[in-house]
């Protein structure tokens, strides 16, 4: 009821202000000064109203899992920190093996820890993923410092060496650092590794990792994880805008 309520009163008031523009060469001007005023005010309140309308809708919905997929794609996923927000956001002077939501965990070695991770709103008009990630490194005096993404089960069931693992990513670095992205698959007593290191300076990125030449034993894969690593990463922040996976069938030769 009070919809179809609010329909009335809106074509109400919209046949009252399209007579009044259209008698606006004849009215008087007393009457023309009240019909202004009430003009102001109103389209002062539709302003802020189309203001917080526009900024809203052109944010990426939360809890999308929109993003391009290779054609014949029989998996993907984006991680839960880029697809809604987490019960804790961010943390500050984490220790190593400290997680942020259950996928997410930092590595590191630095003795005195001076580094932050934070879940941010995206806003850009290019962004897909609702929400990023952005790690905040200050001193750092570590060997290494990398962040490391558990794959869901469905990762792992059915995978085969004839498919592709393919990550698409946005980063976004202060200064220019070396990052590579580490593929590990558990497959029974075994691990197996493939590391690609990524373009610098360019902030949209395609990896894909191979996995025919890999010892695979394909019927006992257990668990995959995805490594982010950082080479001298002191004194900068990294944004990571978006970060996808796929899986497809690699080109038969």
């Amino acid at each position: 009821m009070s919809r179809i309520l609010d329909r009335l009163l809106h074509r109400g008031a919209l046949r009252c202000w399209s007579r009044a523009a259209g008698s606006a060469h004849e009215s008087s001007l007393g009457d023309l000064r009240r019909q202004r005023n009430k003009a102001h005010q109103l389209r002062a309140q539709l302003n802020r109203l189309i203001h917080v309308a526009d900024g809203r809708l052109a944010l990426p919905q939360i809890g999308s899992s929109h993003f391009p997929r290779p054609h014949g794609t029989d998996w993907s996923w984006r991680p839960a920190i880029w697809r809604g927000p987490l019960p804790i956001a961010g943390l500050a002077s984490m220790d190593s093996k400290t997680m942020l939501g259950s996928e997410l965990t930092l590595f590191h070695d630095c003795p005195l820890s001076e580094l932050s991770l934070r879940q941010m709103r995206n806003s850009h008009a290019t962004d897909l993923a609702p929400y990023g990630l952005r790690l905040d490194v200050f001193s750092f005096d570590g060997s290494y410092l990398s962040l490391v993404i558990d794959l869901p089960p469905d990762a792992a069931n059915g995978l085969v060496k004839t498919q592709l693992i393919r990550v698409d990513a946005t980063i976004q670095l202060e200064q220019p650092v070396k990052v590579f992205f580490r593929l590990n698959i558990d497959h029974g007593p075994n691990s197996a590794q493939v590391v690609r290191e990524l373009p610098i300076g360019e902030p949209h990125i395609c990896v894909e990792f191979d996995l025919f030449a890999l010892r695979l034993n394909e019927n006992r894969v257990e668990k995959l994880w995805l490594d982010i690593i950082f080479d001298a990463p002191e004194m900068n922040q990294i944004i990571i805008r978006d970060l996808t996976f796929a899986r497809h069938p690699r080109a038969k030769i």
